[in-house]
């Protein structure tokens, strides 16, 4: 079962109607699972399909979402950014974020254990891991553009 499934079955038993609104926020959100998106972004989105829903229906139903753990949600830039979750049998996981193309890979380890060593007798409450950089894509494509320009002036790094 894809994620959007899931998230939709998820909705069902927490006791949610599948509307069309509900369907369509998750199936936006499906097809751009690897990056955040910006809720005012969403919002755009959901107000271009269904012209009369509210603002406050939207956020109202992100928040929901959320609370669900039907996706994820941080803070960019002083706005909330949020994307479908990416894996419904281990919600605790964290990310690698790509600083140029906004993509957004799983980390299967939490590095917690190594963290709570280093603070005996502390009880962590919680935590937020995130790794930012550029993809191998991004870094490819970089690379690319370096060298390009170091060949077209004839000086070596």
């Amino acid at each position: 079962m894809d994620n959007t499934t899931i998230a939709l079955e998820e909705l069902k038993q927490h006791g949610y109607r599948v509307t069309k609104q509900r369907e369509s926020m998750v199936d936006y959100l499906g097809r751009n699972q690897h990056r955040y998106t910006a809720v005012t972004i969403l919002d755009r989105y959901m107000r271009t399909q269904f012209p009369g829903v509210s603002h406050d229906t939207i956020y109202r139903n992100v928040k929901s979402f959320i609370e669900m753990g039907i996706v994820e949600s941080r803070m960019q830039d002083d706005q909330i950014v949020v994307k479908l979750q990416c894996d419904f049998q281990h919600p605790h996981h964290h990310h690698f974020i790509c600083t140029n193309c906004g993509k957004v890979i799983e980390l299967k380890m939490c590095p917690l254990n190594y963290f709570e060593k280093q603070v005996p007798g502390a009880k962590i409450q919680s935590h937020n891991f995130e790794l930012y950089g550029l993809c191998a894509e991004c870094q490819q494509h970089a690379d690319r553009l370096k060298n390009a320009g170091s060949a077209s002036t004839g000086v070596e790094e």
